[in-house]
C-alpha cells in the first residue's frame, strides 16, 4: 500500500484506492487498544461513516496502513488521553500492591503480637501459681518441718537441673547439635577470655551464689515469723530497691513516676508494720522480709553490673554452677545445723519428703518461668504474674488463717502493688501518653467543610476504581 499524500484528501473520490484496501486491512493489537483507551473512540462512534473513512485513511494525520507507524509519531491531542488514564491506572496498581504488602505485614504483625498476649496469660497464670504455691507450700512445711536452711539448699540444689534441661532442648531446636563439653565450653565464654577458671569461680560465681542462698533464707525464715500475705506484698519492693541501685550504682535513666514508686513501697512498708502494732514477731517478720527483697535487688544489680546480659544457655549454665556450688560447699551446714540441734527433724523418716519435692519443684519451675519466659511473651507480663500472687495469697489466708485484713494492712498491701505496677511502666510512657491524647483530639474535632471533604473522598475511589478498570 502506497504512502498517503501530505495533502490532507477532501473528498472521498481522492481515496478511492484507499477504500478497496480496507477490506484488507489488518490492525495491529497495540493500535486496538489505544483506539479502546483512547478519548476519540467516542467521538468516532458519534461521527458519520464519512467522517469516520477520513479519521481512518489519514485525515486526521493517522495512517494504520504505515508499517512505520509508532506511538510517539502520533499527535499529542490523540495520546493525552491515554497516557493520563495510564499514569493514573499505574499509580493506583502501585497504591493498591503497596496497601496489600502493608496490610499483610499487619496482619503478620497482629498475629505475632497475639500469640505472644496469649503466651502471655498462659505465663501470668503458671508465675503466679508456682510463686503463691510455693509459699503457701513452705508455710505448711514448717509445720512439719522447721529447718529453713535445709529446706533452702535442698532447694538450690534443684539448679543442677537447668543446663542439662537447656541441652536437652538445643539439641531438639538446633540443626547444629553440639555435644555437651562442646556447648559448655561455649558457654563459659561468658565468663570471659579464660572461661570459668579457679579466680572467676570465687570472684564473680560464689558471691552471687551466696546472695542466692540469703534471699532465699531470709524469705523462708519471714514465712515463720508473719503471714504469706504480709510477705510476698512486701517482697514486691524488690521492684523499686533494684531501680534505686540502678540509678545510684549504674547510673541509669532518672524517672520521676519510678522515684514516686519506690516512696510508694516504702510507705507500705512502715504502713505494713504499723498495721500489727509493731509486736516484735511482726517487726522481725518484715525485717527479714524487706532484706530478702533487698538481696534479690542486690543480686540483679550486680550481676548487671559484673557479668551484664546473658542468653539462655549462659543463663542456664550459671544457675547449674551455682546449684554445683551449693551442693558441694554447702552440704556440711545442714549437718552442723542437725547435730547442734539448730534446726533438728528427727530420724530421716520423720521428713516430709512430699513437701520439700513441692516447694524445691515449685521454686524450679518458678525460676525457669522468670529467667526464660522471656522467649515467648514479654517480661511486662512475667513480672505481673509475681504481684497477681498477693491477692491468690491474701484468699488463701482469709480462709485458711486467722488473718484480720485491717484497713491499714488493706491500704499498704494496695500501696506496694501500685508501685510495683507503676515500675512496670517504661521509659517513654509519658511520650505514649502524649501522642494518644493528640490523636484522641484530632479524631473528636469535627475538620471544617466535612460535606465537601466527604464528596472529594468518594470521587477520587470512583476515579480509582476508573482506572483500575482501565488498566485491566
Amino acid at each position: 500500500m502506497r504512502k498517503s499524500p501530505d495533502v490532507s484528501p477532501r473528498r472521498l473520490s481522492d481515496i478511492s484506492p484507499q477504500l478497496r484496501q480496507l477490506k484488507y486491512l489488518v490492525v495491529d493489537e497495540a493500535i486496538k487498544e489505544d483506539l479502546k483507551s483512547s478519548r476519540s473512540v467516542e467521538d468516532i462512534n458519534s461521527a458519520s461513516i464519512e467522517e469516520r473513512i477520513l479519521r481512518i485513511t489519514g485525515y486526521y494525520g493517522y495512517q494504520p496502513w504505515n508499517g512505520s507507524y509508532k506511538r510517539e509519531d502520533r499527535p499529542r491531542e490523540n495520546v493525552v488521553g491515554t497516557t493520563d488514564l495510564q499514569t493514573a491506572a499505574g499509580q493506583t496498581g502501585a497504591e493498591t500492591s503497596s496497601n496489600r504488602r502493608w496490610l499483610h505485614c499487619c496482619i503478620r504483625v497482629t498475629t505475632v503480637q497475639v500469640q505472644k498476649a496469649l503466651w502471655g496469660v498462659a505465663m501470668v497464670i503458671c508465675v503466679c501459681s508456682s510463686w503463691a504455691g510455693s509459699t503457701q507450700l513452705a508455710k505448711l512445711t514448717f509445720k512439719k518441718f522447721d529447718a529453713p536452711f535445709t529446706l533452702t539448699w535442698f532447694a538450690t540444689t534443684w539448679n543442677c537441673l537447668f543446663f542439662p534441661l537447656y541441652y536437652v532442648g538445643h539439641l531438639c531446636k538446633n540443626p547444629e547439635r553440639q555435644t555437651p563439653r562442646q556447648r559448655i565450653r561455649e558457654c563459659c565464654k561468658f565468663f570471659g577470655d579464660d572461661g570459668l577458671s579457679p579466680r572467676v569461680f570465687f570472684t564473680k560465681v560464689a558471691p552471687f551464689g551466696l546472695l542466692w542462698i540469703l534471699t532465699n533464707y531470709l524469705y523462708l525464715q519471714a514465712l515463720r515469723k508473719i503471714n504469706t500475705t504480709d510477705v510476698s506484698a512486701l517482697f514486691c519492693c524488690n521492684k523499686a530497691f533494684v531501680f534505686l541501685l540502678s540509678w545510684i550504682v549504674l547510673r541509669d535513666r532518672f524517672m520521676g513516676v519510678r522515684i514516686v514508686a519506690a516512696i510508694l513501697a516504702i510507705a507500705g512498708i512502715v504502713m505494713m508494720t504499723y498495721a500489727d502494732g509493731f509486736h516484735s514477731h511482726s517487726v522481725i517478720g518484715i525485717t527479714l522480709v524487706v532484706a530478702s527483697a533487698s538481696m534479690s535487688a542486690l543480686y540483679k544489680v550486680l550481676f548487671k553490673m559484673v557479668l551484664g546480659s546473658a542468653k539462655f544457655g549462659e543463663a542456664a549454665l550459671f544457675l547449674s554452677i551455682v546449684g554445683s556450688a551449693n551442693f558441694v560447699f554447702l552440704s556440711i551446714v545442714p549437718i552442723i545445723l542437725y547435730f547442734t540441734h539448730v534446726e533438728y527433724f528427727g530420724s530421716p523418716e520423720n521428713i516430709p519428703w512430699a513437701y520439700l519435692c513441692g516447694v524445691a519443684g515449685l521454686l524450679f519451675a518458678f525460676n525457669i518461668l522468670v529467667n526464660f519466659g522471656i522467649a515467648i511473651t514479654y517480661p511486662t507480663l512475667i513480672s505481673l504474674g509475681i504481684v497477681l500472687s498477693v491477692p491468690v495469697n491474701a484468699m488463701v489466708d482469709f480462709y485458711t488463717c486467722d488473718i484480720h485484713f485491717n484497713t491499714v494492712r488493706l491500704i499498704a498491701v494496695f500501696i506496694i502493688c501500685l508501685g510495683f505496677l507503676m515500675l512496670l511502666l517504661p521509659e517513654d510512657w509519658d511520650q505514649w501518653i502524649i501522642q494518644l491524647s493528640t490523636k484522641l483530639r484530632k479524631r473528636d474535632e469535627p475538620a471544617e467543610g466535612s460535606g465537601e471533604a466527604g464528596a472529594g473522598t468518594t470521587l477520587g475511589w470512583r476515579g480509582r476504581s476508573r482506572a483500575s478498570t482501565y488498566a485491566r
